[in-house]
C-alpha cells in the first residue's frame, strides 16, 4: 500500500512518484487513509462534518502523487482522481493511525476514579440558579459530573415535576414504564423495593435494560423522616480495587454475561451484559450490578461456583465503608450521578416508614457528554 511518511524539521517541496513516500518526523500515513480524511468541502458537510462520499468511492489504488510541505502545512495530490488534500503536521501527529486510542471518552481512563475520602466535603455541588446560568459555575459542574460521575443540585424549586427541568438542561428526558418521572416514596402496594422503608443495597438502576439508564437525577421535595440516608460508590474505583486483590474473580466479572429480569403486571424487562463492562483496550467503562434482580448465571456447569464466588467477592468490595460517599438530601436538593456508573444505596428508615418523597428521571449519557464537548470548542 503507498505510504506518505515524515521526518522531523523539514520543510520542502516534493513530487513523488506513484508508490513512493516523503520523509517528515517519523510519520507512516497510509495514502488511502489520508485520502479518507480529507476535510475539505467536497468531502464532508460543513454543519456536520459528515462524510459526503461513500466508503465504497474509495479507490484501493489511492496514491500520493504529489506531496507539499511547507513549514507545518502538508498539501497532497492524490491519483488516480486528481483530489487535493490539506492537513497539518500537528494534526497528523496527533491522528494518524497508531498515534491514539480509539476514542472512548466514557473508561476510567477519561474520568476521575474516587473514593469517599477524595470527596470529604460532599459532591461537588451548585446553587440552581448557577446552573441554569450559561455561566463558568454551570461549565465547571457539568464537567465534574462528568468527571467524577456524581453532582448535587442545591436550591432547586420544592415544586413537582422540576426534576425533569434539572434534567432537561443538560440532556433528554428518558421514558421508561415508570413514566417521564417516578416517585420514590413508600408506597401500600410497591412495584418495587425502593418504594418500601427498607434499606436497599448498593445498585445501578434497570439493569434489565438495553442500554441502562445513563444518567438518573433525584430530587427532594420532602423530608421529615429518620434515617433513609443516601449511599453513592464510585463502581469504577470498585472494581479498581477488585482487579489489584482478586485478578480472577475480576476477570470473570468482565467476561461473564450475566441476566437481569424486571417484572410486574404491565411490564417484562430483561437484558444481559457482564456486571464490568471494559473497551477493547481493557479499561472499565461501565458496572451493572443490583443484587434484586439478577437472575442465577446461566454458565458453564464448571463455572457456577467460581461466578458466584467472584459476585461475593465484588459485593464485599463495594460494601468497604471507605468508597461509600454517604449524604442527607434536603427539601430543594437534587442529586445527579451516571447510572452507568455509580452504585447508590438507601439506608433503612427509622420507623420503618419515612415521610419522605423523592422525584426522579432519566436521563441518557449522551446527552451530558455533548453538553460538556460543546462547552469546550474553542471560542470563535
Amino acid at each position: 500500500m503507498p505510504f506518505v511518511t515524515a521526518s522531523s524539521g523539514t520543510s520542502v517541496t516534493a513530487a513523488t512518484a506513484p508508490g513512493s513516500t516523503v520523509t517528515l518526523e517519523d510519520l507512516e500515513v497510509s495514502a488511502l487513509w489520508l485520502r479518507d480524511a480529507c476535510g475539505c468541502s467536497d468531502c464532508r458537510h460543513a454543519g456536520s462534518g459528515q462524510r459526503l462520499r461513500s466508503v465504497l468511492a474509495l479507490d484501493a489504488g489511492t496514491r500520493a502523487s504529489i506531496v507539499d510541505i511547507r513549514g507545518d502545512d502538508v498539501e497532497i495530490t492524490f491519483a488516480p482522481d486528481g483530489h487535493v488534500g490539506r492537513y497539518s503536521l500537528a494534526w497528523l501527529a496527533a491522528n494518524a493511525p497508531g498515534r491514539g486510542e480509539v476514542f472512548d471518552d466514557r473508561s476510567e481512563r477519561s474520568r476521575r476514579v474516587w473514593a469517599a475520602a477524595d470527596l470529604a466535603h460532599g459532591p461537588p455541588s451548585v446553587a440552581w440558579n448557577d446552573f441554569i446560568d450559561p455561566g463558568l459555575c454551570r461549565s465547571t459542574a457539568m464537567r465534574e459530573l462528568f468527571d467524577l460521575g456524581v453532582l448535587l443540585v442545591r436550591d432547586v424549586p420544592v415544586v413537582p415535576g422540576k426534576v425533569l427541568d434539572v434534567a432537561r438542561t443538560f440532556g433528554f428526558v428518558r421514558t421508561t414504564n415508570y413514566g417521564d418521572l417516578f416517585d420514590v416514596r413508600v408506597e401500600p402496594q410497591p412495584i418495587n423495593l425502593a418504594y418500601t422503608g427498607r434499606a436497599i443495597a448498593a445498585h445501578t438502576d434497570n439493569p434489565y435494560r438495553e442500554p441502562v439508564p445513563g444518567i438518573q437525577l433525584l430530587h427532594c421535595l420532602s423530608s421529615s423522616a429518620s434515617g433513609g440516608e443516601n449511599v453513592l460508590i464510585d463502581g469504577f474505583a470498585a472494581a479498581a480495587v477488585l482487579r489489584a486483590e482478586d485478578p480472577s474473580a475480576y476477570a470473570l466479572l468482565t467476561t461473564t454475561r450475566l441476566t437481569f429480569g424486571f417484572q410486574d403486571a404491565r411490564t417484562s424487562l430483561r437484558a444481559s451484559g457482564t456486571t464490568i463492562e471494559v473497551n477493547a483496550a481493557g479499561a472499565v467503562r461501565g458496572i451493572r450490578w443490583n443484587e434484586r434482580s439478577i437472575e442465577p448465571p446461566q454458565v458453564a456447569p464448571h463455572l457456577v461456583d467460581e461466578v458466584y464466588r467472584s459476585l461475593g467477592a465484588f459485593a464485599e468490595v463495594i460494601a468497604r465503608p471507605e468508597l461509600a460517599l454517604h449524604i442527607t438530601l434536603a427539601p430543594g436538593d437534587c442529586i445527579i450521578f451516571d447510572n452507568t456508573r455509580i452504585l447508590h444505596a438507601r439506608a433503612a428508615f427509622a420507623d420503618g416508614a419515612g415521610a419522605r418523597h423523592l422525584q426522579g428521571c432519566y436521563v441518557d449519557l449522551d446527552g451530558l457528554a455533548s453538553t460538556v464537548a460543546v462547552q469546550q470548542r474553542p471560542l470563535r
